[in-house]
């Protein structure tokens, strides 16, 4: 079975529901059903890991302590680009090393997506130039604001638009299920939503 590298970027004071939310629905996903499934790899679709400028401790909002399992430099190819969001990203869309890494596994990535505020560092990356996208509701504002001409979607959830990108915090998880729906059909969506008993919108 074909597996899909899943790349998370971390930076200090990401929110910390925007990367486990996707974290969770990725890698708890099986083609197979059944709680016994969870127990191996063998039917996971997807093989996610986080990535960071650095392999240094990532302090997440709330305090959290985080280690990021590769760094921008020894980073494996990622197939499935996933950039959260919180009050980091501010200080990420302005970073040009954040940028470029963005920018550039963008180009070979299957999939690129954003949660929240994510949107924001996807947006100076030019990658949402003419392109429906959302956010955080306190950043539709900023967002619209931003070069490039993107479309800002107000009061939706999940936007898929080439890009998929989320609205705030929760929503993230919503995005995740999106990209398991794409990626691996409705009923798999589904099932594990099920697995992690979480009501889909």
């Amino acid at each position: 079975m074909e597996k899909f590298n899943v790349g998370i970027l971390l930076f200090d004071d990401v929110e910390v529901l925007d990367f486990t939310g996707p974290f969770e629905v990725l890698s708890r996903t099986r083609t197979v059903p059944g709680a016994e499934s969870r127990r191996s790899e063998d039917a996971a679709p997807f093989r996610v890991f986080t990535v960071a400028k650095t392999k240094q401790k990532i302090r997440a909002i709330g305090d959290l302590i985080v280690e990021p399992r590769y760094s921008f430099a020894d980073a494996p190819r990622i197939d499935i680009l996933v950039v959260p969001g919180g009050w980091g990203s501010r200080t990420a869309m302005q970073d040009a090393e954040v940028l470029a890494w963005v920018k550039n596994v963008a180009t070979t990535a299957r999939y690129t997506s954003s949660v929240c505020t994510g949107a924001l560092i996807l947006a100076r990356a030019g990658l949402l130039a003419g392109r429906r996208a959302t956010t955080h509701w306190a950043a539709y504002d900023l967002l619209a604001s931003l070069d490039g001409g993107v479309k800002v979607v107000r009061n939706a959830r999940v936007v898929k638009d080439g890009v998929f990108t989320s609205a705030g915090v929760s929503a993230g998880i919503d995005m995740a299920f999106a990209l398991v729906e794409e990626i691996c059909g409705r009923a798999v969506a589904d099932e594990t939503a099920h697995y992690i008993e979480y009501a889909r919108h």
